[in-house]
């Protein structure tokens, strides 16, 4: 199967249909290395389908396939089962972050509140041999506050001679991966060269990390678990450049919902236990979040920054304006009588597709963008908030959703540990440093000719 934009002559992705009666048969046990015995039941393989990622043109390479491959509880075990072996010298410190969008799946599966929920699924993760468990919220905080940065600079920039705005965010994978493998220019330029709390979660554990515990980066086996399936093209996206080079900040990547399939076929006695942070024997004693209804909030909290920054207003509560549905929203800035910030929330690609035909006709009146690839949000994720036969479960989301608006809301600027860690670790805010540790570049296909030409 194939979709309009694909240039190859066979897809490499493949459709749920094409194997949904048999994936589980064939898969073979993650536990079993060398003929040992199986820890747990057959698990079936991650697979990335045509159905689950915004972008297919030609975006899984040959290379890319086989690194793929290996994003799964199989490889995960490997290196779980290395680690009981003799062979000190290839034993790894196994570490394992959670998006902070995981919890209310495991909360709502689980049937348990937030804290419960995340308690035991660190318990768990240690019984498996798992040594340190993290809260991917304070990479999200990096993410938020480079964003906040960076659309300042881009507001004051931006002119009719060099157009800086739009700005558009760059946290999600699939939204990221088809900007620049299949939009190309014009649309890149406009994408947020902020990382994403996943790339900054690799660099913290490989390098801020590895470098407290004094450990090498390849001496540590990052795994992220996530909510949707495009985390694990991201962890393909770009090597790991600060500490060692060509060793990667993600070395596997599972859904929310394979390890919950773990955690089913276990039978093993596990005791809660309480989320490890980057900071010594210091322990995560609250479950927090961002402000975002779906996601890690982006947008309300660059809004309320550049609403102070660039007009010195105070924002309280944002109002949202659906536009075309739910998963299109405005918000606006209005400052004697003149709307003076204008941001929308744009999730979903046929939210997106529409964004870029008005982008590319020059009738996009919008600032900055939060753009998704799922409808909904990250909640959303089509590695967790799934049925059997491959739907949203739209009950589960809806439980998931309110779970997570319980959740208290931490705005970065008031983590104790944030600019400590820029100091320590990053040697400064703007240094050079922390340019490379939090920033990214993006490919430029220049196949799209269309101008952005954007009035105001």
């Amino acid at each position: 199967m194939k979709c309009e934009h694909c240039t190859r002559k066979e897809c490499s992705k493949k459709t749920k249909t094409d194997d949904q009666e048999n994936v589980s048969a064939d898969a073979p046990s993650p536990a079993r290395e060398d003929g040992e015995k199986g820890e747990f039941h057959k698990l079936a393989d991650a697979k990335i389908f045509l159905s689950d990622c915004l972008a297919c043109d030609s975006c899984v390479t040959a290379e890319e396939g086989v690194q793929l491959s290996q994003q799964n509880a199989k490889n995960f075990f490997h290196a779980l089962n290395l680690n009981k072996k003799c062979d000190t010298s290839k034993h790894k410190v196994l570490v394992v972050s959670v998006c902070p969008q995981s919890l209310p799946y495991f909360a709502a599966k689980f049937d348990l509140n937030v804290t419960d929920a995340s308690r035991r699924l660190c318990g768990f993760l240690k019984s498996l041999g798992v040594r340190y468990v993290f809260d991917m919220t304070i990479a999200a905080d990096f993410s938020i506050l480079e964003s906040q940065k960076e659309f300042v600079r881009r507001y004051h920039q931006h002119s009719e001679e060099e157009r800086a705005l739009p700005m558009l965010t760059s946290a999600c994978p699939g939204w990221v991966r088809y900007a620049e493998r299949v939009l190309g220019r014009p649309v890149t330029p406009h994408l947020c060269t902020a990382k994403s709390p996943q790339q900054v979660m690799g660099s913290l554990v490989k390098d801020y990390f590895a470098r407290q515990q004094n450990l090498s980066p390849e001496k540590i086996f990052h795994v992220i678990v996530a909510p949707c399936y495009d985390k694990k093209l991201e962890a393909l996206r770009e090597g790991f450049s600060t500490a060692l080079p060509g060793s990667r900040g993600a070395d596997c990547v599972l859904t929310s919902g394979e390890i919950a399939q773990i955690m089913e076929q276990s039978d093993l006695s596990v005791k809660g236990a309480t989320v490890d942070t980057l900071f010594g024997d210091l322990k995560e004693e609250e479950v927090r979040r961002h402000e975002g209804r779906g996601s890690d909030g982006h947008l309300a909290h660059v809004f309320r920054h550049a609403a102070k920054e660039l007009f010195n207003e105070d924002v309280g509560e944002i109002t949202y304006r659906s536009l075309r549905n739910k998963d299109f929203q405005e918000v606006t800035l209005e400052k004697n009588g003149e709307v003076v910030l204008r941001f929308a929330a744009t999730y979903g690609f046929r939210n997106i597709q529409n964004m870029i035909l008005k982008l590319k006709k020059g009738k996009f009146p919008y600032h900055f963008v939060e753009v998704l690839a799922c409808p909904g949000g990250c909640l959303n994720g089509r590695g967790q908030a799934q049925t059997a036969d491959g739907h949203a479960d739209k009950s589960l989301l809806r439980q998931m959703e309110g779970i997570y608006s319980d959740i208290p809301v931490r705005p970065p600027e008031t983590s104790a540990h944030m600019q400590e860690l820029y100091q320590e670790w990053l040697e400064g805010t703007d240094s050079p440093k922390a340019q490379e540790a939090l920033h990214t570049t993006y490919q430029s296909l220049d196949h799209c000719t269309h101008s952005l030409d954007i009035k105001w």
